[in-house]
């Protein structure tokens, strides 16, 4: 059943013009100020999320977007901040891109901000998809099979440092320690300093393709999924996937548990009205996304089409309308929000967290809305909900 209610912001400035006729994706650039603008965005967002008793925050990890779609380059740093600011509300890292990092930096970084955020900071995992950033910054990402040899090696590594008291690791990418004299002696084994104090670290990995390879790693180092919004339909492939792979490990968990399924929303008066104010954000999310492959089902030709003014309709470029058939994007009134989720607590029984997000580029002003409107008329019809929503 629902009881936890999460949000992903990852980063958006708000962008003077929106929709498929306003500026193409690769012709946006901005100043230093307006990218910086959304850190103060962040905050308010951070603070009207934890006044509402929403449960997680995520942010994404991206790196040198002058196009203002995703600003937020440290997760970590991000995470002690806004603890700062509010009292119970938990940040997620959506996630930490490890070819980007050096594994025993970024168990470092985390093991600080969870002691400094007292737990509230959710630790997570991905490979990246943004050639731009992760080519940059020293990680495989072209060589598919490459990129995620190397993330299931930091990855091992990770959880090594975060369980042991001391550890070592030999592996086709990494050795740790190296063998050398150290004050006297021949080094052999590391400590992480400091470690995470909440173990065992809560961590958390995008499902996208869903492989058997990917799902039975996720499943033997315990990390939980999150499906859905722009990276998969709400198909029950993936979730179907996931459950399958525990069961393969001796694990008896129903479907959607450990997950977190997320649906892109905008709630309005009417349903027509909702569609209406969400298509321009709708194809904003295309223009980015479409070229790097996360729009299901759009053809090249389409692709090349939305990296242009117009003529979507002219190229066969699926609607706002044909995604929320799919289940992925919900435009509707609160009602009609509290119906389409009471059908996934029923196809999906062991489902806890739903990941209700606003549309890239959604205005500051909608997103503070938004957040408000689920906590009073969504929310309090969710079992485990109503005592926060209220408060």
């Amino acid at each position: 059943m629902i009881t936890k209610f999460m949000t992903v912001y990852p980063g958006h400035i708000d962008m003077p013009d929106l929709g498929q006729d306003a500026t193409p994706a690769n012709e946006r650039n901005y100043s230093n100020d307006q990218l910086a603008s959304v850190f103060d965005k962040l905050e308010a967002i951070a603070k009207q999320m934890d006044r509402f008793g929403w449960d997680t925050l995520w942010l994404a990890e991206h790196h040198f977007q002058r196009e203002g779609y995703e600003v937020l380059p440290n997760l970590l740093m991000l995470a002690v901040h806004l603890a700062h600011m509010t009292k119970r509300l938990k940040v997620g890292c959506g996630f930490n891109i490890t070819p980007m990092w050096h594994p025993l930096r970024l168990a470092e970084d985390y093991a600080v901000a969870d002691i400094l955020t007292k737990g509230r900071t959710v630790f997570g995992v991905g490979r990246g998809y943004h050639t731009r950033e992760v080519e940059t910054l020293g990680g495989p990402l072209l060589d598919q099979n490459a990129n995620r040899e190397v993330f299931e090696e930091q990855v091992e590594i990770l959880f090594k440092a975060f369980e042991n008291e001391s550890f070592s690791h030999r592996g086709k990418h990494y050795t740790l320690p190296p063998s050398v004299p150290y004050r006297g002696y021949q080094l052999e084994e590391l400590t992480l300093v400091p470690r995470p104090v909440n173990r065992p670290v809560e961590c958390w990995q995008p499902i996208v393709s869903a492989t058997p390879r990917a799902m039975d790693f996720m499943v033997k180092h315990g990390i939980k999924g999150l499906v859905g919004g722009g990276a998969a339909t709400m198909a029950e492939g993936p979730i179907a996937a996931y459950r399958d792979a525990a069961a393969r490990a001796g694990k008896q968990w129903a479907l959607g548990e450990n997950l977190g399924i997320g649906i892109f929303f905008h709630l309005a008066k009417t349903r027509e009205q909702a569609v209406r104010e969400m298509t321009p954000w709708y194809e904003e999310h295309v223009k980015m996304f479409a070229p790097l492959g996360f729009v299901p089902g759009i053809t090249p030709e389409q692709v090349r089409a939305v990296g242009q003014r117009g003529g979507w309709a002219a190229a066969g470029v699926p609607a706002l309308e044909h995604f929320m058939k799919l289940g992925a994007w919900f435009a509707g009134t609160p009602a009609d929000l509290v119906e389409h989720l009471k059908k996934l607590e029923a196809r999906f029984p062991g489902l806890q967290h739903i990941n209700l997000s606003t549309s890239i580029c959604t205005p500051q002003r909608v997103m503070l809305e938004q957040v408000q409107w689920v906590a009073e008329e969504v929310m309090p019809a969710f079992e485990g909900t109503k005592s926060m929503a209220a408060e």
